[in-house]
């Protein structure tokens, strides 16, 4: 600290880069009572963290949810908070120098989370208030915070005594800034959690009705119930979730609607949930993979899912498929969240049992996998069909509109390619010679499998043992048993799906519409002794 002739000091810089992180917080707390009133996707945080997955470079999120897998999205809050953090300090530094320039650094963080929460899909105007709130409360902060460290010390004070009166000073305001902000962020929270307390009762109050069409009983050695393989059935615990959502939506089952409209809809609908529940319902297994599912990837589950025909729907719209007639080959589902999913109609209306998913594995569905109604269609990847917290569905054309992963880079058509994975032994085990069981899951949505085969060192192709098939739809395990000798081994599958076709052995990456070839896992044996 140096002294000047009229008795002020400079600020240590530590002092400074303090008012800047303490005024962010102060910015942060009061953000959340007004995104609370608003809605939780509305708060800075949430808004600016949706943006950068946005503007994200497409090898970069691949990247990321291969590094961080369902983490990405904490990794991404953490990174958003240290930029916070850095700029919120920088801002402090300037503000105990040149006050105007700091604060207005601070208000204008406010200002991009307003344009950031605008920009959303279904942003409106009550969307910018959470960011303008918080924006004023730093700048107001942050104020108040460099003043007072850049109070002048009287002159004959002695040299750091009057200052140390001074720091006292600051750091009560300190703490005062820091008790009012905690409050408003505790009451956000609990404003929050009040919130959301109505849409987790309906959750937890919603009967489903028995299914019309029940799904039959998973056939006897379906599950083949080897060490170290899936369950044939994945839990909603276990299931994997990858999606843009950085706050899983919350909706009121007693509020939810869905509007179905567009080109060739003769009779738009508007349901709730209870009028969807009045309809037969009907039950499937169903297996589901995430298009940024690597070769041997753990993006895959299957689960049983209940729900209402969507094709019976689409032709009490009166929608035609291309096939005969009907002027629109896409529809596009809407989230609640603003996410856009464009599958095409011909595929939904061919047969199959693509559903409006009200129940997984016997339960309403949980938050984070789309409560209260999703999308499911066995044979495409998720970012095409899977639609969750379903809100609406509208008839279009591909050429008239792109979803929101195809103007990104992915592709219109996206069935699910034929894959089959080892699940054990794991990727560099060390095993002990003699018979080693290697086992997994292969998957042809809609296609179904006929064989798999697995080969040890670039040998001769070997039939493994299937388990039971539960229709066309799932996933089928698999084991072979394997006479392993002493030294290093490269284990590789490939899996033939129910037209004879082979899975084939070039590699690809993820983009645009699916990883290629074949899961090779090395392992090592150790000789006894």
């Amino acid at each position: 600290m140096r002294a000047d002739p009229g008795g002020s000091a400079r600020p240590p810089r530590a002092l400074g880069a303090a008012c800047g992180i303490v005024a962010a917080f102060a910015g942060l707390a009061v953000a959340e009572p007004v995104a609370a009133v608003v809605r939780p996707e509305a708060s800075p945080v949430t808004a600016v963290g949706a943006v950068a997955v946005d503007l994200t470079p497409q090898p970069v999120r691949e990247w990321a949810i291969a590094v961080f897998g369902t983490a990405d999205k904490a990794v991404l809050t953490v990174g958003i908070l240290a930029v916070l953090a850095a700029v919120a300090a920088g801002a402090g530094l300037l503000a105990v120098r040149r006050p105007p320039a700091g604060i207005a650094v601070a208000g204008g963080f406010g200002l991009l989370g307003a344009a950031a929460a605008l920009g959303r899909p279904q942003g409106s105007w009550q969307d910018a208030l959470p960011s303008l709130a918080g924006g004023l409360a730093a700048a107001g902060a942050l104020a108040l915070l460099a003043a007072a460290a850049r109070r002048p010390r009287p002159a004959r004070a002695p040299a750091g005594g009057a200052w140390a009166l001074n720091r006292r000073g600051f750091g009560r305001l300190v703490l005062g800034v820091l008790a009012v902000s905690s409050a408003a962020g505790l009451a956000g929270r609990r404003l929050g959690a009040h919130g959301s307390a109505g849409a987790t009762a309906s959750r937890a109050g919603l009967v489903l009705p028995p299914p019309a069409v029940p799904a039959p009983p998973v056939p006897a050695g379906a599950d083949l119930r080897v060490p170290g393989l899936p369950s044939f059935l994945t839990s909603a615990r276990d299931f994997y979730r990858v999606d843009t959502a950085l706050v899983v939506p919350r909706t009121d089952a007693g509020s939810w609607r869905l509007r179905i409209h567009g080109e060739g809809v003769a009779r738009p609908l508007s349901l709730g949930l209870g009028e969807l529940l009045a309809r037969p319902l009907v039950q499937h297994d169903i297996t589901l993979c995430c298009v940024s599912n690597e070769v041997g990837g753990p993006y895959a589950g299957n689960a049983r899912w209940l729900g209402v025909p969507l094709a019976d729907l689409l032709r009490e719209a009166g929608v035609r498929p291309p096939s005969r007639g009907g002027p629109a080959d896409q529809l596009v589902a809407r989230s609640i969240d603003g996410m856009t999913l464009g599958t095409p109609v011909e595929t939904v209306m061919d047969g199959r049992a693509a559903l409006l998913a009200v129940g997984m594995n016997g339960e309403p569905l949980p938050f984070a996998h789309g409560f209260p109604v999703r999308m499911v269609v066995p044979g495409l990847y998720g970012y095409v069909s899977a639609c969750k917290w379903l809100t609406e569905l509208r008839l279009t054309t591909f050429a008239a509109y792109d979803a929101y992963w195809v103007r990104r880079g992915w592709a219109r058509q996206a069935p699910v390619k034929t894959q089959s994975r080892i699940d054990t032994p794991r990727p560099y085990a060390a095993l002990r010679p003699g018979r080693v069981a290697v086992a997994g899951v292969a998957w042809a949505q809609h296609r179904g499998i006929r064989r798999v085969e697995v080969r040890v060192d670039g040998g001769p192709w070997q039939q493994a043992r299937l388990g039971a098939a539960d229709g066309v739809d799932t996933w089928r395990q698999w084991v072979w048993p394997w006479e392993a000798s002493a030294g290093p081994h490269m284990l590789e599958v490939r899996a033939t799906d129910g037209t004879g076709a082979v899975q084939t052995e070039v590699r690809s990456g993820t983009v645009p519409d699916g990883a290629t070839g074949l899961h090779r896992v090395r392992v090592q044996v150790r000789a006894l002794g």
